[in-house]
């Protein structure tokens, strides 16, 4: 059985034409009204028998056939920063690792890991321009993957969510079963206004490195529409039951 993913439609009501890929082939599948007039027929060449001739927009096949375009790789400091001063409405974030190694090179992480009442800082630069944002009507939010049993660096996770939610965030979590059911793409990724991806890169000692820029349309889409799945089924983190060791 193929595993196809879908791309999109340019019907504007959700059905007919659309595009979608084959996941472990590449092939793309079309569908939509056959071309059925036999003199229309008499003009296509290489038309085999077996074959089905359909009629899709020139647009459908702009906005979602598959395009090569090579992410722009920026790196984790001053650049990828910036991008959370400098959207216009929503960063949504899905966050699929079972550690960070960011997180663990904390005082707070040293506290978690003691079994101490973590102290957070609600004032520091995260903190800051969160609230900064969000005071202007801005959305920061977060689903994130959780295994069974939870890995010790997403329970801590779970915890600083108490912290980002008081400041402004919206973080909801997901088990690693229901995100490979929804068929949810296993990398982290930021999403800006529905419009640019920020594909986040780590090396083998889990280390965040940088990020690649995706703003071709199609792929943007199909991020997007991962977002839209992960959070319809995600749940609110001070409600979300994880299974300890």
């Amino acid at each position: 059985m193929r595993r196809l993913r879908f791309n999109g439609t340019g019907s504007g009501g959700g059905g007919c034409p659309g595009v979608h890929e084959d996941l472990e082939s590449g092939e793309v599948i079309v569908h939509g009204p056959p071309l059925t007039d036999p003199e229309d027929l008499d003009q296509l060449r290489h038309f085999d028998e077996g074959e089905v001739a359909v009629v899709v927009p020139r647009n459908t096949l702009v906005d979602f056939g598959p395009r090569d375009d090579t992410p722009r790789f920026i790196n984790a400091d001053d650049q990828f920063g910036r991008l959370f001063e400098t959207f216009e409405h929503t960063a949504w974030r899905l966050e699929s690792r079972r550690r960070y190694a960011s997180d663990e090179d904390t005082e707070t992480w040293a506290q978690f890991a003691a079994g101490e009442t973590v102290r957070w800082d609600y004032d520091d630069a995260w903190c800051r321009n969160v609230r900064t944002q969000t005071e202007q009507g801005k959305r920061f939010e977060r689903v994130r993957l959780v295994d069974s049993p939870a890995t010790q660096g997403q329970l801590y996770l779970l915890d600083n969510a108490v912290r980002n939610c008081a400041v402004g965030e919206d973080i909801r979590n997901l088990s690693r079963t229901e995100a490979e059911r929804l068929r949810l793409p296993v990398e982290d990724f930021w999403i800006f206004d529905s419009r640019l991806v920020a594909r986040l890169v780590f090396d083998g000692e889990d280390n965040l490195t940088g990020a690649e820029l995706i703003t071709e349309p199609a792929a943007v889409n199909r991020y997007c529409q991962a977002r839209d799945a992960a959070w319809h089924y995600a749940i609110p983190y001070d409600r979300f039951k994880p299974d300890r060791m």
